[in-house]
Formats: structure tokens, sequence, C-alpha cells
């Protein structure tokens, strides 16, 4: 019994930590840029796009399909490098343990 007290305190532990290491990857912010540096998106490691910048010399009226699709490059690459950081973070902390239900 002493056994498994030990080891639910020890997950609660993790759990706190887990928890405080979300937190601060919410807040931290990660920026990928597209078109060699000409639309560049800053976003949290959670997902959260908080940035959008667009060099004017980019922006022409003839071809707006360029700038979409530098646009969607720089926001999925940066929510993947949120993600990836979360997951390299989170995967520290776990130490490649296998929790059901976590994504890490």
């Amino acid at each position: 019994m002493a056994n498994m007290m030990k080891m639910l305190k020890e997950a609660q532990g993790l759990q706190a930590k887990m928890q405080k290491v979300q937190e601060e990857l919410a807040e931290r912010e990660v920026s990928f840029s597209a078109g060699g540096g000409m639309v560049t998106v800053t976003a949290t490691c959670d997902g959260s796009v908080r940035n959008l910048s667009i060099d004017p010399k980019v922006v022409d009226p003839d071809d707006v399909e360029m700038l979409q699709d530098m646009v969607l490059t720089a926001v999925q690459g940066a929510v993947n490098l949120g993600k990836e950081t979360m997951a390299t973070e989170m995967g520290a902390l776990t130490k490649g343990m296998n929790i059901p239900g976590m994504p890490f």
C-alpha cells in the first residue's frame, strides 16, 4: 500500500509540473517565415496566432494567390513549430511515458 501511495504522490507531482509547463508554453512565442522572410507569423506553442507581418513588396494585386500561399505556409509553419516545441518540452518532462489521452 505504501508503494501505491508513493506512486500516486509522484503522479500528482508530475501532473503539477505538466500543467506549469503547459501554461508557460501557452505564452512562449515562436515565429516562422515564408517567401524568404516576406511573410512572418508569430504564434504561441498552444497554437494561437499572435502576429502576421507582410512585407509590402510582396503585395501584388495581380498575384494574390502567391501571397495567400505564403501566408498559409507561414501560419502552418508557426503552428507546427509551436506544436513541436510543446511536444519536445512535454516529452522531456514525461521521459517517453505513454500516457493515454496525452498528445505528447
